[in-house]
This record gives structure tokens, C-alpha cells and sequence, in this order.
């Protein structure tokens, strides 16, 4: 039986890809292959630093947004957004997880101090 380029028997552990199919696998293969060591190595200093940040204001305390919208009809929208992340419900301090985060991702201590008013 085949369909959109794979077959398969009556051997429900053989499925043999060909064609096209087997062309799309391979090339997404590839590209997860080589985006691996990326994604596993250190990165930036610079790119750490503003991720960690973000992590550090989430475990400093609460975050969120409110919205309220009209349209021309006379109606109205509203919109909630809360963010509690688990550092701040586990107590971690700030300065702490933005240290951690920075060394771990990076390998190295902050090319900067945590500053939490920005």
C-alpha cells in the first residue's frame, strides 16, 4: 500500500520512505542535525545577559497587563495577563537566578550587574 509516497506491509515495524517523502526527511535530518550544536553550546555573553534579566524580573515578583479596547459598534474587550514564574513562587532572589542563568548558558560569570528598574 502506498500514500503520499511511504509504503508500508503487512509488517507493522517496516515503513519505507521514498521519493519526495524521503527527500523532506533527510533534509529536516540535516537541519536538526546541524542546529544541535547550537542549541547546546554556550551563547553570547550579550544574548545571555537579556535572557536571564527577563528570568530575573519574572522571580523578583508578578508581572502582568491589562487591556481594555472599544471598537466602533459600542463594544468593549478586556484583556488580563498575569505572570508568576516559579522562582519567585519557590523564593529565589533575583540577583541569584540571573547569576546562575548567566553562568550556565554562557560557562562564564555576567559581563553586567542585574538591574531590575529597567
Amino acid at each position: 500500500m502506498t500514500a503520499c509516497g511511504i509504503s508500508w506491509r503487512d509488517d507493522p515495524d517496516f515503513v519505507l520512505f521514498s521519493g519526495r517523502a524521503a527527500t523532506r526527511l533527510r533534509a529536516i535530518g540535516i537541519a536538526v542535525l546541524a542546529a544541535l550544536p547550537a542549541a547546546c553550546g554556550p551563547i553570547s555573553p550579550e544574548l545571555a545577559a537579556r535572557q536571564c534579566e527577563e528570568r530575573a524580573r519574572v522571580a523578583d515578583g508578578p508581572t502582568g497587563s491589562v487591556g481594555v479596547g472599544f471598537n466602533d459598534r459600542g463594544e468593549t474587550s478586556a484583556k488580563l495577563s498575569i505572570t508568576i514564574g516559579s522562582d519567585y513562587i519557590r523564593g529565589l532572589d533575583p540577583h541569584e537566578v540571573y547569576d546562575s542563568c548567566v553562568r550556565r548558558k554562557t560557562g562564564q560569570a555576567p559581563i553586567r550587574s542585574l538591574d531590575l528598574g529597567a
